[in-house]
């Protein structure tokens, strides 16, 4: 396949905005299935999980390849529920192009925004889907000004609606002057194409104007021919609308309703016609690091080139094992060869490649530059791990992830199961990023965290359903941090006879405090060639460890820079423990002498309710210490955006629904830490 003649492209929105039932249609129309599948009875094709056909939401991306007109798309439908923002990070960390569904009634929703800005950060070109435009209340200019107005981006209307609402029927193709309409008879395959009625050409003729007026001040050579007067061709459109929707010059904007198979085939035609193939993108880059120093080099798409991929996600499956979704970014892998994890600097044979279709898959001898596929028996590599040749050993940008905010505790049903507990969670943390679990050194409980109540109930229904675990589950807690408000520096010595031997160590550092967000850092300033390797290893280690495991109350630590200014050496008594233990000690000591403060997780909550509820909602988060940040209108109702300590929205949902009779909803996503006020006990 021509690398031109492919696109990777994911499926991003709001939850319920429509995004599964918009790739079950593409799946349909592209004789992938062959019967469409509903969200609501449980069918959908991309949700093949269980618990997504249960609860009708996307939980785990799933990735499949369809083809139309000689072009192979690759498509990620990824979930909109904020508990499961690290599923669409890692889609569009290695996709070329995305589609944003957007309800034509709600307009720009709280988790739009959010994936919008995640598909900034990655500089993703794309192109939005208007869904639900016979819906009551649907107005496609309103929400696209909506679009225009929260992103500060350039809107490209390339259709106007025929009616809107109940009203709708079709839409004008504003590059060829057409009226498509879809039939009903036949699931929407056949599109009945007619001229523009006469009381709709004024309309018509305004927006092809101002369509070729926004592309022409977006390229010269079109500006030419429009400022001459002389005829555009619609292939001069296509081509100036691909190159400006690719700078991200502009947002091009299709529309339909998906659920009643309308305004489909021409999304997938614009996909084709103005979204990226890999090499339209700008190279990759990654970091050397066999050369005497790292280095940062580009990694352009090219099949003759060292093989480089990146594994984006890990799914566990009962029969094959480990599934590696990856990314290929140069040359290309066979199955049966060896690969290099560079990452872990192991070698690893890659037995199978898959080409997938939700959970079901197909062989493939081997992939290329630009292409997705799924690689069966590397044991090692995690999400985030380059794997390549020896020749070329380049990190590509590892995923940075969101950290965990809520932990519940977890306990087997007898001793006999604790094992197999503690396998599964190894393979559910392995292939989910923001799942981690750890036991508590004081109680001996397992304490398992995540982004949400959903998203741990989703973890450990998982559990019980398809690893067999039985587990009692505790109350929900909040995932506190530790940090440093100081600066402090300290020198710690330690001496001890073991077996009778002494070891001993001496270690100076300083700790001091980084920017809100910024993580944890480890450096060492001291480098001395009578000193071995193992020994820095050992104070790494010793101070990494402490960084987990807190300064006071046993929580991580966040935002602490951590440097190393010194270490005693001594050749006969010096021992990697004395080091690792000596590290722990100067850690507690330094830390203590900084003004360690608790952190508490600050949510972003944005509660969406009819306008005469606005007053008890506002109400119900102020109760909770929560402050009122701002509130947006739509024709479905008021958002009310705030923010909340995680430890007081237990029980909300309860709460605000009875305050709302049951017409308010809300959503809810981490944004910082910040110091509990109080202390720990408050």
């Amino acid at each position: 396949m021509l690398l031109e003649k492919m696109r990777n492209i994911g499926i991003m929105a709001h939850i319920d905005a429509g995004k599964t039932t918009t790739t079950e249609r593409i799946l349909y129309y592209t004789k992938k299935i062959h019967k469409i599948g509903e969200i609501d009875d449980g069918q959908a094709t991309m949700d093949w999980m269980a618990q997504e056909q249960e609860r009708g939401i996307t939980i785990c991306s799933a990735a499949t390849t369809t083809y139309w007109k000689d072009y192979q798309i690759n498509i990620i439908d990824t979930p909109g529920h904020v508990d499961f923002t690290a599923e669409v990070e890692r889609s569009l960390r290695v996709l070329d192009g995305a589609v944003a569904v957007i309800c034509a009634v709600d307009g720009v929703q709280p988790q739009t925004e959010t994936v919008w800005k995640q598909a900034d950060e990655f500089k993703v070109p794309r192109l939005c889907f208007m869904n639900k435009m016979d819906r009551i209340g649907a107005d496609f200019f309103g929400s696209m000004k909506d679009v225009q107005e929260k992103f500060g981006v350039e809107c490209l209307a390339l259709q106007i609606p025929i009616g809107e609402g109940q009203a709708f029927e079709g839409v004008i193709d504003l590059l060829r002057m057409k009226e498509l309409r879809w039939n009903a008879d036949d699931e929407g395959e056949t599109i009945v194409e007619s001229d523009i009625d006469e009381s709709r050409m004024a309309d018509a003729v305004t927006w092809r104007e101002k369509l070729i007026d926004q592309v022409a001040s977006s390229d010269d050579e079109l500006a030419e021919l429009y400022l001459d007067g002389q005829e555009i061709s619609v292939g001069q459109l296509k081509a100036a609308i691909r190159k400006g929707s690719i700078n991200r010059t502009f947002v091009p904007f299709v529309m339909g309703s998906a659920r009643h198979n309308q305004g489909v085939q021409p999304l997938i035609d614009a996909v084709i016609d103005y979204l990226p193939c890999p090499t339209d993108i700008p190279a990759a880059s990654g970091i050397h690091i066999k050369k005497d120093k790292e280095e940062t080099v580009e990694v352009p798409c090219d099949v003759s080139k060292p093989a480089l991929g990146l594994v984006f996600k890990i799914q566990y499956d009962r029969e094959m094992g480990s599934l590696c979704y990856v990314r290929m970014y140069s040359g290309k892998i066979s199955a049966g060869t060896q690969v290099l994890n560079i990452n872990k600097k192991k070698r690893e044979r890659v037995n199978r490649i898959l080409r997938m279709h939700a959970d079901k898959s197909e062989p493939l001898n081997e992939v290329c530059a630009g292409d997705i596929a799924v690689f069966v028996g590397l044991k090692l590599a995690q999400t985030g791990d380059s794997v390549g040749s020896e020749g070329f050993p380049v990190l590509l940008e590892k995923p940075v992830f969101p950290q965990p905010v809520i932990s519940v505790s977890l306990e087997p049903e007898s001793m006999s199961e604790r094992d197999k507990m503690n396998d599964t969670l190894q393979i559910l943390s392995k292939e989910d990023p923001t799942f981690t679990y750890h036991e508590d050194s004081e109680t001996g409980q397992l304490i398992i965290s995540g982004m949400g109540e959903l998203h741990l109930d989703v973890l450990v229904t998982r559990m019980k359903d398809d690893f067999g675990v039985q587990c009692r589950v505790g109350a929900p807690q909040v995932t506190y941090r530790e940090a440093v408000t100081s600066s402090a520096d300290c020198t710690e010595s330690f001496s001890k006879v073991l077996g009778g031997k002494e070891n001993t160590a001496g270690i100076t550092v300083h700790v001091e405090p980084r920017e809100q967000g910024a993580g944890n850092s480890y450096s060492c300033t001291v480098r001395d060639n009578n000193i071995p390797e193992e020994i820095y290893e050992a104070v790494e280690n010793g101070f990494r460890s402490s960084l987990d495991s807190g300064i006071n109350y046993g929580y991580p630590c966040t935002d602490t820079a951590v440097t190393v200014t010194g270490i005693t050496y001594s050749e006969e008594t010096a021992t990697t423990f004395a080091f690792e233990a000596c590290a722990a000690q100067a850690f507690d000591k330094v830390c203590n002498m900084a003004s360690p403060q608790l952190l508490e997780p600050v949510m972003n909550v944005d509660i969406t309710c009819p306008k005469e509820f606005v007053g008890e909602a506002m109400s119900q988060m102020t109760q909770r210490g929560g402050m009122i940040m701002g509130q947006d209108s739509k024709a479905s109702g008021d958002i009310i955006h705030a923010q909340a300590p995680m430890a007081k929205m237990f029980g909300f949902s309860t709460n605000l629904r009875s305050a709302t009779q049951g017409r308010a909803g809300f959503s809810m996503e981490f944004s910082h830490f910040q110091v509990k006020a109080g202390g720990f006990n408050s």
